[in-house]
């Protein structure tokens, strides 16, 4: 994929967080989600790519917009695999909360596992984990690996989970074996994001999220020289029959980097609504400016830029005809 496409993306993931900032707080999370999906449909339209959507928000059937199948780009430039989420972390904007995102990766024709929408359970690590833990070991062993190869106090791990009913069994062995842990609300694609940002504090990421925000995160991951684990949950016959049906012969297998997003280049851009870990939210300016920050990676170069822009509200059209000044 050319280079110059990574610049290209962020545009998009920066006029979905543009659409939806203005939501932040009022309690409306389907209006702030369609708001971002319609500005990324809108944006992607002037991106130079023969895309298809294979992570998006549902089938045509039940999404208006950015559905799985969709074809986006103008039609000129590289057949590509594109999975996003023009909101990730709806709750988080409705309620002001930190961490909600914009997000898009692009990978070659082919590459994206056409994820399907259920459970999967995870486990994300930064570079110095990657390749040497197991989704088949019990939660204790993995904690102990992980502090021993960090060479870590095992009082000094930091383990991130989604503060959810279904984790209670987890989150009581974190706290019995005594790691550190930070509970997340919402904002699955940036909390497995975060233990290959050295910053964020955080070691590990565990339990189970969505499977579309699964391969999302890898994509990031695989910029980031970290890596994500995945097991699909299927709860259901008919889930059997999806992950088949999307050829996925063995739906309960561990599901590696590569299963997720192949082992050619990727890129992946995401932009800041709320504040969060590592990208700024958005903020507005008088004289009818707002500012964002993005950040854009590639898994071919590792190369991680971020991308701190002022936009002058009148000038992106888009916004002007959904009168969210």
């Amino acid at each position: 994929m050319e280079r110059e496409l990574a610049m290209e993306v962020v545009r998009v993931t920066e006029l979905a967080a543009l659409a939806s900032s203005s939501w932040m707080g009022r309690g409306r999370k389907n209006e702030a989600d369609a708001a971002a999906t319609a500005a990324m449909r809108a944006m992607f339209d002037s991106v130079s790519i023969k895309g298809r959507v294979v992570i998006g928000e549902g089938e045509m059937d039940e999404a208006p917009m950015l559905y799985i199948g969709e074809p986006v780009g103008n039609g000129d430039g590289p057949e590509v695999d594109v999975a996003v989420d023009p909101l990730e972390g709806t709750e988080l904007v409705a309620r002001g909360l930190n961490n909600a995102l914009a997000v898009v990766a692009i990978a070659g024709k082919g590459r994206l596992l056409h994820a399907p929408d259920m459970y999967m359970e995870k486990l994300a690590c930064g570079p110095l984990l990657k390749g040497r833990l197991s989704l088949n070991d019990p939660l204790e062993t993995t904690l102990m690996k992980a502090a021993a190869i960090l060479n870590k106090a095992i009082s000094d791990l930091t383990v991130t989970i989604l503060d959810r009913e279904r984790h209670e069994s987890q989150i009581e062995v974190l706290r019995r074996v005594g790691v550190r842990i930070k509970l997340l609300s919402a904002g699955d694609v940036a909390g497995a994001m975060a233990p290959a940002f050295p910053e964020s504090g955080i070691d590990l990421y565990v339990g189970s999220g969505g499977a579309p925000e699964g391969v999302l995160a890898a994509a990031a991951l695989s910029c980031l020289d970290g890596e994500l684990l995945g097991r699909l949950a299927p709860s259901t016959p008919d889930d059997l029959e999806r992950c088949r049906a999307m050829g996925l012969s063995d739906p309960l297998r561990i599901l590696t980097m590569a299963d997720m997003v192949g082992d050619g280049d990727v890129i992946f851009a995401a932009t800041g609504i709320t504040p969060g870990d590592f990208l700024g939210g958005v903020t507005y300016l008088p004289g009818y400016r707002a500012e964002t920050h993005s950040l854009v990676m590639r898994a071919k170069t590792k190369t991680v830029r971020y991308i701190k822009a002022r936009h002058y509200l009148p000038n992106k059209p888009f916004l002007s005809e959904a009168a969210l000044l």
